[in-house]
C-alpha cells in the first residue's frame, strides 16, 4: 500500500531532536474512532511504549516533574511540526511514543496535513473524539494549530487525572461534556462560533473553575491549562507560547528522560484496564448535577 507523503515528510521533520531507530513503517486501516478507515504509522522498536501505557499503569506514580517532562517534549516536537506548517490532527496518549531512554516522539501521521493557505478547506472529521477541539465538533473546515493545542490540553489533563478528561460517546455528547465542565462559551468569548457549519445552541452551563478540577495544580499549571482550553481557536495558546510559560521555567524542573518511569504491567493488563475504563466512561461521571462535575483530585 502506498503511504501518504505527508506521513513520511512529518516523520522526517521531527527526527531532528527526538530520534528513534526507525526500522520501518506499517500501514493499517483505522479511523479516529477506532474503526477501519485510515493509515497509521508504527515505529517498530522493542523498547518503544505508548504514553497511554504509562498513564494506565496504576503502579506508576506520576510526579509533577514527570508530567512536565512529557509535556515539554510533546510541545517541543509539536512546535517544530507547526513551524514546518504541518498539523498533526490526531494527538492523543496512544500517539506519543517513549523509547528506552525516555525520549518522547510524536507518532501516527496518517491524518497529518500541511496548512497555511488562507482559503484551504479541510475535513473536520479528524482527531480522536475525546481530544477533538470544539471548532472541529462544530464542523469547522478552516482551522489551524489550535486543533492540536486543544488535544495537548486533553493529554495534559489525562496525565494529571490518569483517566480520559472528556470521554464523549458522540460529537454531541463530547460538546456537552466540554461545556458542562468548562462552561458554555458566548459569541463574545468565541467570535464566529454561531456561524460554524454544524453549530447548535447549547444550554448555558456555568462550568467549573480549573482549580477545582485540578485541585493539586499550581497557578502556573492552571495558566497553561487555561490557555490550552481557550474556546476561541485564534486566542488559544500555541506550542511556542506554551513553552514560554512559567510552568516550564518554575520548579520543580522536568525529570531527565533516563529517569522517567517505565511501565511495569504487560500490554495485556493495560488493555484490560482500558477496557474497564471504557465501560465506566459510558456512564455520566458522578456528580454532574446542575451542569457541574464533582471536584476531581489527583
Amino acid at each position: 500500500m502506498r503511504l501518504d507523503t505527508n506521513l513520511i515528510l512529518a516523520w522526517c521533520l521531527i527526527s531532528w531532536k527526538q530520534t528513534l531507530s526507525f526500522l520501518g513503517l506499517q500501514s493499517e486501516h483505522r479511523t479516529t474512532d477506532h474503526k477501519p478507515g485510515s493509515q497509521n504509522a508504527i515505529a517498530k522498536h522493542s523498547n518503544v511504549k505508548h504514553a497511554q501505557v504509562i498513564i494506565k499503569d496504576t503502579s506508576i506514580v506520576l510526579t509533577q516533574s514527570h508530567i512536565k517532562a512529557y509535556m515539554l517534549m510533546t510541545l517541543q516536537g509539536l512546535e517544530y511540526l507547526h513551524q514546518q506548517w504541518i498539523l498533526h490532527r490526531d494527538l492523543k496518549p496512544n500517539n506519543l511514543l517513549l523509547d528506552g531512554n525516555g525520549v518522547l516522539k510524536l507518532a501516527d501521521f496518517g491524518l497529518a496535513k500541511s496548512f497555511g493557505s488562507p482559503n484551504r478547506v479541510y475535513t473536520h472529521q479528524v482527531v480522536t473524539r475525546w481530544y477533538r477541539s470544539p471548532e472541529l465538533l462544530f464542523g469547522a473546515r478552516m482551522y489551524g494549530v489550535g486543533v492540536d493545542m486543544w488535544a495537548v490540553g486533553c493529554i495534559l489533563a489525562e496525565l494529571l487525572l490518569r483517566v480520559p478528561f472528556l470521554p464523549g460517546d458522540s460529537d454531541l455528547d463530547q460538546l456537552t461534556r466540554i461545556f458542562e465542565t468548562l462552561g458554555t462559551p458566548t459569541e463574545e468569548q468565541w467570535p464566529g462560533m454561531t456561524n460554524l457549519p454544524d453549530y447548535v445552541t447549547f444550554k448555558s452551563f456555568p462550568g467549573m473553575p480549573l482549580q477545582h478540577i485540578f485541585s493539586a495544580a499550581g497557578d502556573d499549571l492552571l495558566s497553561l491549562l487555561q490557555g490550552l482550553f481557550t474556546f476561541n481557536p485564534c486566542s488559544r495558546v500555541t506550542a511556542t507560547q506554551a513553552l514560554k510559560q512559567k510552568y516550564f521555567s518554575n520548579r520543580p524542573g522536568p525529570t531527565p528522560g533516563d529517569l522517567l518511569p517505565r511501565p511495569n504491567c504487560a500490554a495485556e493488563a493495560v488493555k484490560e484496564q482500558q477496557h474497564t475504563l471504557l465501560n465506566l466512561k459510558r456512564k455520566r461521571p458522578e456528580g454532574i448535577e446542575q451542569g457541574l462535575p464533582k471536584k476531581l483530585i489527583f
